[in-house]
């Protein structure tokens, strides 16, 4: 694969005498007095740009942090989580006061004032914010957090058989924020009786089922979703408040988006445009400009698996326009860089990165990063990953890979991300083939394609990338891996 160009770090020609950044080997330019180059530099200072998320429950297992969870201080939860032993590692030293502060939205000196205070922070929300924020344990606080609770949170948040989502665990948490289950939920649904705890109840819902998007079985999901949908619609025919239309109708337009998803996940492209065409026109009754703009979102991801890689950009400009300032907007973005680096227009992929990057910066941190229709910083690396690896730049591609990987698994080693996992692996894959060792490549290939919950289109468009990759770099050898590929694009799955 031919290079992307000259290095972004150091303009040509302006070479500081042989100093090279001991991070990617870039040239450094003369004016450079720094110790890494620009886009290093920028990336290590983008670790520290939000909080490390799915922190495994050992690094919270030391004698401050036992010592300071005792105490029921979040202030000394604060002092213990800035000196901790893996910040030293990574950064040479503890964080500072300013950083931690930047995170929770509080000064240095508002920082300072609760590490040190004598009277702990006792407003149930403000702990809850800071824990959400830091990602404390449910087990180890001493309050429980929305929709979890200390009783239960030796277990799994979502509690699994196999690849399917447990309706028990969707009741608790609908139970522990509203009172109501299910069957109950039904029962108001079916008798009309739209009260706003009926409309929290249905919104606490589907914003569950967004979140099981990514570990569920699809096509036991997109059953779920569709009977929700069915029965969401029939409320816009009662009688209703203009608010209440309006959260019911902005229900739909989010039920639509997920059932889309899943039957084009599942092979079924001309349901899954029905569906989203349904979202877009839901969305625009309700002025959502969410919904519309996922509804773009979706195809342009459409267009990019298709392999139509020019069509990507209009369909995502169009989403952009409709909800520049939403989280969507830095998903298409993305979408527009992966289609630029399949394109081979390397500086177009750059310039959507960095306006993804920025808007991202501005927005707070999702209070559920594992929404489907939320980007957070987790899935924006998944995203640069991709795209690294087109356009060949490996060694960023490999570190993102890896730590996609690695945040694939919960604290309590559920895996819950295993479509990210999988394009992470093929990833690995892709640069294996690119230095010649094809029976690795073979099997990171074999294992991606094998694993658990699958997108189809961006699983096969990947995993023919790799075997374009085998072929390029292995002399043209035929392996396993080609053969699971071709079998795979010959079994036709459909929604059924």
């Amino acid at each position: 694969m031919s290079s992307p160009g000259p290095q972004r770090g150091a303009p040509s020609g302006a070479v500081g005498g042989g100093r090279r950044c001991p991070g990617c080997g870039t040239p450094l330019a003369a004016d450079n007095t720094a110790r890494l180059c620009s886009r290093c530099h920028r990336e290590q200072r983008d670790q520290l740009r939000t909080p490390p998320a799915q922190l495994r429950n050992e690094f919270f297992e030391t004698d401050e942090f036992r010592a300071a969870f005792e105490s029921q201080h979040i202030g000394k939860i604060f002092k213990a989580y800035r000196n901790h032993q893996r910040h030293l590692q990574l950064f040479g030293k503890a964080l500072n006061q300013e950083l931690l502060g930047r995170w929770l939205g509080l000064t240095q000196a508002q920082v300072s004032k609760i590490e040190n205070g004598k009277r702990p922070e006792q407003n149930l929300e403000t702990l809850r914010n800071y824990a959400r924020i830091l990602h404390l344990p449910q087990h180890l606080l001493w309050f429980d957090l929305p929709g979890q609770s200390r009783l239960k949170s030796s277990r799994p948040s979502s509690v699994r058989t196999g690849n399917l989502v447990s309706p028990t665990s969707r009741d608790d948490i609908l139970v522990a924020a509203t009172g109501m289950d299910t069957l109950e939920l039904l029962q108001r649904v079916r008798a009309s009786a739209i009260d706003s705890s009926t409309v929290d109840a249905l919104n606490i819902t589907v914003e569950q089922l967004c979140c099981d998007y990514s570990h569920a079985d699809a096509r036991e999901l997109m059953a779920t979703g569709k009977q929700w949908l069915g029965k969401v619609t029939e409320l816009l025919e009662n009688r209703l408040t203009l608010a209440q239309h309006r959260d019911i109708l902005n229900n739909a337009g989010m039920l639509a988006l997920l059932v889309g998803c899943l039957e084009y996940d599942v092979g079924d492209g001309p349901s899954a445009e029905a569906t989203r065409r349904m979202a877009l026109g839901l969305g625009n009754e309700s002025g959502d400009p969410g919904v519309v703009g996922w509804a773009h979102e979706m195809l342009a991801w459409f267009h990019l698996t298709a392999g139509n890689h020019r069509a990507v950009i209009p369909a995502a400009e169009a989403g952009i326009l409709a909800a520049p300032s939403r989280s969507v907007a830095v998903q298409l973005y993305g979408q527009q860089a992966k289609a630029y680096a399949r394109m081979g227009m390397p500086e177009k992929v750059h310039e959507a990165l960095e306006n993804g990057r920025a808007l991202l910066d501005r927005l707070p941190y999702p209070e559920r990063p594992d929404h489907h229709f939320v980007v957070d910083p987790d899935k924006w690396d998944f995203y640069a990953m991709d795209t690294y690896r087109i356009v060949g730049e490996d060694q960023l591609a490999r570190r993102n890979a890896e730590e996609v990987i690695r945040r694939s698994v919960n604290p309590e080693g559920v895996e819950v991300s295993p479509m990210r996992k999988a394009e992470a692996q093929l990833t690995l894959a892709v640069i294996a083939a690119r230095q010649g060792d094809v029976d690795e490549a073979t099997s990171l290939g074999l294992q991606a394609m094998q694993d658990g919950r699958q997108s189809r289109p961006s699983l096969l468009m990947v995993a023919s990338e790799l075997e374009h990759e085998l072929h390029t770099y292995g002399s043209g050898v035929r392996t396993d891996f080609s053969e699971l590929l071709n079998d795979l694009k010959r079994t036709p799955r459909s929604s059924g």
